[in-house]
């Protein structure tokens, strides 16, 4: 496929970059910063973009069959890049044509899967919760973006994300949180959110993703 990664330097960004390559796909990385993309290949086209305007990202979306969005605040002090950032995307997309969406949010973001113990539920999600609040709810707005578009969209949901080797022994949850689950690999991420470009279960669904 022809896929357009918005985010692609990130912690996840460049496991879905590299990822993506390796399965044949052809890509077009949107970056702030050529040179925080080292990966080379002949697939690969990179392209730096105001990603809150979909005038420019028109031009980076035309002719693609996909576009995934890893893009994240780094801090509660940059929170609303997400959704100022989809709301970009969201537009420029369905200018042209593309129907294929999928976006990272976070699992904070959707309920509490039945379950979790007392202590997660009523102690420690919680406290994430208000200690994060200014990301989660910009990725709450992005999502909410997402879901009164007319893309064939899929939001996907991980707990804490590491920095750990693929694995290939995450699960994943269709419409829901994965339970007594709280992180996965930034590499296992990638991997389930690739799985998903063609699997017509996760269209217009959040899917929870967690080893």
């Amino acid at each position: 496929m022809r896929l357009t990664v918005f985010g692609a330097t990130g912690g996840t960004g460049i496991h879905v970059v590299r990822q993506a390559l390796g399965a044949g796909h052809r890509v077009t990385a949107v970056v702030r910063d050529p040179a925080a993309l080292t990966i080379r290949h002949e697939a690969l086209e990179v392209r730096v973009a105001d990603v809150t305007d979909p005038g420019a990202l028109r031009p980076l979306l035309t002719g693609r069959e996909a576009a995934i969005s890893a893009l994240g605040a780094r801090g509660n002090a940059c929170a609303g890049i997400a959704s100022a950032a989809t709301r970009a995307i969201v537009e420029a997309a369905q200018d042209c044509g593309v129907r294929r969406f999928l976006a990272v949010s976070a699992a904070p973001v959707g309920s509490v899967p039945k379950g979790e113990s007392l202590l997660m539920r009523t102690v420690i999600l919680p406290l994430v919760s208000r200690t994060f609040r200014p990301q989660y709810d910009d990725l709450a707005v992005m999502e909410d973006l997402i879901e009164g578009s007319a893309l064939d969209w899929t939001i996907v949901r991980p707990p804490r994300l590491l920095d750990r080797p693929l694995s290939l022994e995450y699960r994943r949850v269709v419409g829901g949180n994965v339970p007594k689950a709280h992180s996965v690999s930034r590499a296992d991420l990638a991997h389930a959110v690739l799985a998903m470009l063609d699997d017509p279960a996760t269209v217009r669904q959040p899917v929870g993703v967690a080893r």
